[in-house]
């Protein structure tokens, strides 16, 4: 086993850093395959094995060398934290707010109205009483914003949120319709 050289420390950086970058495009990959965005994640996936493909070569390259492994290895892990640090942070895709509050609460879903959110309420029976239940499918990114108008409302409510990957009915009728239109521009 050699000795600890400037060129094994540089080398296991780079294998290092490439294993955060690679590791982070994956778990990335991954968020928008959830989230419908196919082809972002395959263009995530092309830089995620090209730049494994360099770590690897990296690491088999100098087998001898556990500085080498640790490095791989700690890249992964850091990596992983890091990706999903910047999935959240990138908050793609929607998600349903429920919020379940008794009926002689504060009006919650006027104050979600009045910031902007849509919301669908249905009254329901709860183990203490009667209760509403509101729905509002909402960007990730405005989570924390309706989550707050929600809390300064009714600090007690039950609130429960979900990903969704089929909030698109909206979105399919119209680009339907503009099919549809154009279909029937083309056969006059």
């Amino acid at each position: 086993m050699e000795g600890l050289t400037l060129d094994l420390l540089l080398g296991a950086l780079l294998i290092f850093a490439l294993r955060i970058v690679d590791v982070s495009l994956g778990t990335l990959r991954i968020g928008m395959l959830v989230r419908g965005k196919r082809r972002l994640a395959g263009v995530l996936s092309f830089f995620e094995s090209l730049i494994w493909l360099v770590a690897a070569a990296q690491v088999l390259g100098k087998l001898e060398s556990p500085l080498q492994f640790v490095a791989y290895a700690g890249g992964y892990a850091t990596g992983t934290m890091l990706g999903a640090n910047i999935e959240r942070w990138l908050a793609v895709g929607k998600v349903v707010l429920r919020v379940i509050v008794p009926v002689s609460a504060p009006d919650v879903q006027e104050a979600l109205r009045q910031a902007g959110f849509f919301v669908t309420t249905v009254n329901a029976s709860g183990r203490d009483g009667e209760v509403r239940v509101m729905f509002s499918v909402i960007a990730r990114k405005k989570l924390r914003a309706a989550l707050r108008v929600v809390e300064g409302t009714y600090p007690r409510a039950f609130i429960t949120v979900e990903e969704v990957t089929t909030a698109q009915l909206q979105e399919v009728a119209t680009r339907e319709d503009r099919l549809s239109r154009r279909f029937r521009m083309i056969r006059k």
